[in-house]
C-alpha cells in the first residue's frame, strides 16, 4: 500500500469515527454513520397532556443486540422531553428490571402474575425508577412459565394487550423488552405494540435473522395486529473505526432504506457501567456520546411519528 493510500485510509476511519452519534454536528451536506444526509431532530415541543400511550416492542430474535440498553436509555431520553414512559419487562431474565435496580428474586407478583392470574391491579404492580416519569412493570424468571400456561388460553396472542389497556391513558409512551426468541411472548408483544423498533448489532452474522423477523412481523400485521408498523431499524454496538461496522451499517441501509434510523449506538464500556449502576447512561454519564445518541434517537422516533 502507498503511503498516499495509508494517508487516505486513516483519513476515512478518523472521519467515520468523528461521526459517532453524539458528535455530529448537523449542517448542510452533513453525513451521518448511515451514509446518508443526517437531518436536524430538533427539541421536541412539550405535550399538552399526557396518554393514550403508543406501545413500541423492542425486538430482536438474537440476544446480546442491545434490546435491554436501549429500551432503559430510550425510555429514560423520552422521560427528559417531558414524555411519561413505562418500561415491560417482558424477557424471563429480568435483565431490565435489574438494569434499574430492582431485585427481582424478591419480587412476588411481577407481569407473569399479570398474564395468568385474575384479580390483580396492573398499578399495584407498577414501580417508579429513579428518573422522573420513568416507570416499571418488572419480571424475574416465574414468566418463562408463562408461555405453557398461555398456550391453552383463548385469544393467547391478545393477553398483553388486555392487561396493558388500564393504563394506556396515562402514558405516553410504553416500550416493551421482549426476549431473544420468536415464541408466544414475543407475539403477544407484537400484538399489543403499534410499532416496533429492532435494535441490531453491526455484526454480519446478527443480520441473518434480521428478514426472519420482518417476515414475523409481516404475518402479525396480517393475520393479528393491522395497526403494526415498523418503526425502525437501531444499529447497535457501531464502531466507526472499523471496516465491518461501516459495511454492515451499509448493508442494512441497502436493504432496508428509510426503515433504518438515521441514529447509530456506538460500542462504549459507559453501557456497562450504567447498568451496573443501575442507572441510566443518561444520568450516570450526562454528558457522553452515548447518552447524546439516545437523545438523538429519542428527538428521530418523535419526529417520526412513534413517539408523541
Amino acid at each position: 500500500m502507498t503511503s498516499e493510500a495509508t494517508t487516505q485510509q486513516a483519513g476515512s476511519t478518523r472521519a467515520g469515527h468523528d461521526r459517532l452519534p453524539g458528535t455530529e454536528t448537523v449542517g448542510p451536506g452533513q453525513v451521518g454513520p448511515t451514509g446518508r444526509p443526517l437531518p436536524d431532530f430538533g427539541v421536541p415541543a412539550p405535550l399538552d397532556a399526557h396518554g393514550p400511550a403508543r406501545v413500541i416492542a423492542m425486538c430482536n430474535q438474537k440476544g446480546g443486540v442491545g434490546k435491554t440498553t436501549t429500551t432503559i436509555n430510550l425510555g429514560a431520553a423520552l422521560a427528559e422531553y417531558g414524555r411519561r414512559v413505562l418500561l415491560v419487562d417482558f424477557d424471563p431474565q429480568g435483565a431490565l428490571s435489574v438494569g434499574l435496580g430492582i431485585r427481582t428474586h424478591e419480587l412476588d407478583v411481577t407481569i407473569y402474575n399479570l398474564l395468568v392470574e385474575r384479580g390483580h391491579d396492573i398499578r399495584d404492580i407498577i414501580q417508579p425508577t429513579r428518573v422522573e416519569d420513568l416507570d416499571l412493570i418488572p419480571a424475574n424468571i416465574d414468566l418463562s412459565a408463562a408461555e405453557v400456561q398461555l398456550v391453552g388460553e383463548v385469544a393467547r396472542e391478545q393477553v398483553l394487550a388486555r392487561v396493558l389497556r388500564p393504563v394506556l391513558d396515562d402514558y405516553d409512551v410504553v416500550l416493551i423488552d421482549c426476549q431473544p426468541s420468536l415464541g408466544l411472548l414475543t407475539v403477544n408483544a407484537l400484538t399489543a405494540a403499534h410499532g416496533v423498533v429492532i435494535p441490531l448489532e453491526c455484526e454480519f452474522f446478527a443480520m441473518r435473522g434480521v428478514a426472519l423477523l420482518v417476515e414475523t412481523i409481516d404475518k402479525i400485521t396480517d393475520r393479528l395486529n393491522p395497526r403494526l408498523q415498523m418503526d425502525g431499524i437501531l444499529p447497535t454496538m457501531y464502531d466507526g473505526r472499523t471496516l465491518h461496522s461501516r459495511e454492515v451499517v451499509r448493508s442494512v441501509v441497502d436493504h432496508f432504506q428509510d426503515n433504518v434510523f438515521h441514529t447509530v449506538i456506538s460500542r462504549t464500556v459507559k453501557f456497562p457501567d450504567a447498568t451496573l449502576a443501575a442507572e441510566p447512561i443518561t444520568s450516570y454519564a450526562s454528558t457522553h456520546s452515548g447518552a447524546e445518541a439516545y437523545r438523538q434517537l429519542a428527538r428521530e422516533l418523535i419526529a417520526r411519528g412513534g413517539a408523541p
